[in-house]
């Protein structure tokens, strides 16, 4: 019979550091990318228990908005949440990083990562998460690359990971109301229980991909020309990943249910935005060849490990 306890495990604790060191590397990445702007921190605290560091960058010289947060927490589960993950209420220990990069360019990709580790009382543990990749304009060989990175930390644990994740996070970055998928996909997982260190590795390779995944794509679009039109379109597709936000994202949903930190939970959002009444792109543009690949997920990794 498993013990009930009331502090986390080792591998909750190493993991919490792991995240740690991550918005660490991660931040210290961007700045360098980004060549003008810094991140600010903010150290917050949570009354129920535990708390968390935003970093956020803005206006800067490639990024109007880039947020990496972490956050350790425990608490009571609320009733809701625990009828949600189908698992009676307790005290739980969760911890966390989560990140959201907003390019000024609309040639460069919005893109987000999340991972965490989640605990209960009991000794259930799992982990879930998550990298995908929200282009304005496609560039197919971004989206290549950037799944081959995917597929490339997937593959050394096990060889089904990557599309069964990749088919998973298509289903979930889905903007069910629009039809459409939110961006070019990547990978999501979660409640990931087995072998808690076995698990807890291959989220360390997808986080440790995560810049390599991305900044080559930044590199390669930061030139790009664009004028109004492409910032309109940008605008109007920044409305879509808001809509997913606040409608289905299960991290937004948890932290608000959980008495979370409102600014840290809502830092996803992009800071301008716009909504159009029925605007829908010409048949062969750059715009409505987005849409029909929005609409019709296709497979972007290299055959066999990349």
């Amino acid at each position: 019979m498993t013990s009930v306890k009331n502090k986390p495990s080792r591998i909750f604790s190493q993991a919490s550091s792991y995240f740690e060191e991550l918005q660490e590397k991660i931040c210290a990445a961007l700045e360098v990318a980004d060549g003008q702007g810094q991140f600010s921190t903010d150290a917050w605290s949570r009354k129920e228990g535990g708390g968390g560091r935003s970093r956020v960058l803005e206006e800067g010289g490639i990024f109007e908005k880039a947020g990496v947060n972490v956050s350790t927490i425990h608490g009571m589960m609320p009733e809701s949440i625990a009828k949600k993950m189908e698992v009676p209420p307790s005290l739980f220990f969760a911890s966390g990083i989560s990140l959201v990069l907003h390019p000024q360019s609309p040639m460069i990709p919005t893109v987000h990562a999340n991972f965490r580790c989640f605990e209960r009382e009991d000794g259930d543990r799992w982990f879930g998460g998550g990298v995908d990749l929200t282009p304005y304009y496609l560039f197919e060989d971004d989206a290549r690359h950037f799944h081959d990175q995917l597929k490339r930390a997937c593959d050394v644990h096990d060889k089904g990971y990557y599309p069964k994740f990749k088919k998973w996070c298509d289903e979930y970055f889905f903007v069910k109301h629009r039809a459409e998928a939110r961006g070019v996909g990547g990978v999501f997982f979660d409640y990931l229980r087995d072998d808690a260190i076995r698990i807890f590795d291959f989220v360390r390779s997808l986080g440790d991909s995560f810049l390599p995944a991305y900044l080559p794509i930044v590199e390669r679009r930061k030139d790009e020309d664009w004028g109004e039109q492409e910032r309109s379109w940008q605008l109007l597709r920044r409305g879509r990943y808001v809509e997913f936000n606040l409608v289905y994202d299960r991290g937004t949903t948890f932290g608000l249910e959980t008495n979370g930190r409102v600014e840290s939970i809502l830092m996803s959002l992009p800071p301008v935005v716009e909504w159009h009444y029925n605007r829908i792109p010409d048949v062969g543009t750059r715009e409505s060849d987005l849409l029909m690949v929005l609409r019709h997920p296709r497979e972007w990794a290299a055959n066999g490990s990349a």
